[in-house]
């Protein structure tokens, strides 16, 4: 089989689009060689293998489209598909291109989420309307639709009345670096390397506001007095973060919130903006600290718990999913609970351990192979 992908988020995207993409790409290459993956990308970047992969990779041509990538890869691509016998075409980052459904082409759109139309006022007006109907196009057009979560499939068959049966959830999974022990004193050198502290707790995410950065800074407040314990921040944002930055000044908490995506030596290291040398900081951390509101799924979570760490997140949304029986549940805007969670944890070794085991076994039904098996049962349904 052929199969097509749009790799915009694959080569371009940090985030979690972007792990997603490279994640799903390179496990459906290693459990299933025998078929061809052709990666249709606006550009290339050094951020996916950097260029080491068994992909083969289609560029925008073609003029106009040589000279406006994004147009191609809405509206040019399907001439691409044709020209290169593609038999399926996944989106994998929420759109399809404008006339696949006319090409005899087959389809899949992953979806990863509806958050902007839950909380459009943390949107931008003119995107949430993008948003909207490039979501929409791809929903109708679809030949089938995979949702990441319960949550995100409930939620397109409440908001945009699709179809329950056209809908699979196949959840995702998290880079295999994060389940692979880092070794003591290589941990020591990305320590010493981004001058964190022996005992930390860890919060991963964008800087917006229903990731609970706030919240997870008054817990920090409330534990001034009783644990020694700083917070080391991955993550950027805008107005939100002011806001945070604000509260932490106006408490005092400068020494005991770090963002360490703000480090000069994490700026400039591969290491770190490739997340490279995640897995290690998430091994070297107390905890996971992921109070979010709302999530499409939440692979911060995942990649935690495949490290060992305990997680304390929400007890809302999709936050369940992801952590089953492993992580510890909090109302993501009461940092009392919160702290006294967070206090718990970093004080009794053996509740530590008992979630960390936990974590383990939960993250194996996530693992890369299973993922990969529920993506292709998709496409064998559309190209028997």
């Amino acid at each position: 089989m052929r199969i097509g992908f749009d790799a915009k988020r694959a080569f371009q995207n940090s985030t979690g689009l972007g792990h997603y993409s490279r994640t799903l790409l390179s496990s459906l290459a290693r459990y299933y060689p025998a078929n061809e993956y052709y990666l249709f990308a606006p550009k290339l970047t050094p951020r996916f293998g950097n260029g080491h992969h068994p992909f083969k990779i289609v560029l925008p041509a073609r003029f106009p489209y040589n000279l406006f990538p994004a147009a191609w890869r809405s509206h040019g691509l399907v001439k691409d598909l044709k020209e290169n016998s593609i038999d399926l075409y996944h989106g994998l980052s929420n759109e399809i291109p404008m006339g696949i459904q006319t090409s005899g082409i087959p389809s899949v759109v992953t979806i990863h989420d509806l958050i902007f139309e839950r909380f459009p006022q943390q949107y931008n007006k003119i995107d949430v309307l993008i948003y909207r109907k490039k979501f929409k196009h791809a929903c109708k057009h679809a030949s089938s639709i995979i949702a990441i979560s319960q949550q995100t499939k409930d939620d397109l068959v409440r908001i945009y009345k699709v179809p329950s049966d056209k809908i699979t959830v196949c959840y995702q999974s998290c880079d295999e670096s994060f389940s692979t022990p880092v070794a003591l004193p290589q941990q020591e050198l990305i320590r010493v390397l981004y001058h964190l502290p022996q005992r930390f707790f860890l919060s991963v995410g964008s800087i917006i506001e229903r990731k609970s950065l706030l919240t997870i800074c008054k817990a920090m407040l409330l534990l001034k007095d009783r644990l020694n314990i700083p917070l080391v921040v991955i993550g950027n944002g805008g107005a939100y973060k002011l806001r945070v930055q604000k509260f932490i000044e106006e408490n005092n908490l400068q020494e005991r919130i770090i963002f360490l995506s703000d480090n000069a030596e994490a700026k400039n290291n591969e290491g770190f903006k490739s997340s490279a040398h995640f897995p290690a900081i998430y091994q070297m951390a107390e905890a996971l600290i992921y109070p979010s509101s709302f999530e499409g799924f939440g692979i911060p979570v995942l990649e935690a718990l495949s490290s060992g760490l305990p997680v304390i997140t929400s007890n809302v949304s999709c936050m369940p999913e992801a952590g089953g029986d492993a992580a510890a549940y909090i109302d993501p805007y009461n940092a009392e609970t919160l702290s006294l969670t967070m206090e718990a944890i970093a004080t009794d070794k053996s509740l530590a351990a008992t979630m960390s085991a936990k974590g383990l076994k939960h993250a194996a039904n996530f693992s890369t192979d299973k993922t990969a098996a529920a993506i292709m049962q998709v496409y064998k349904k559309l190209v028997p």
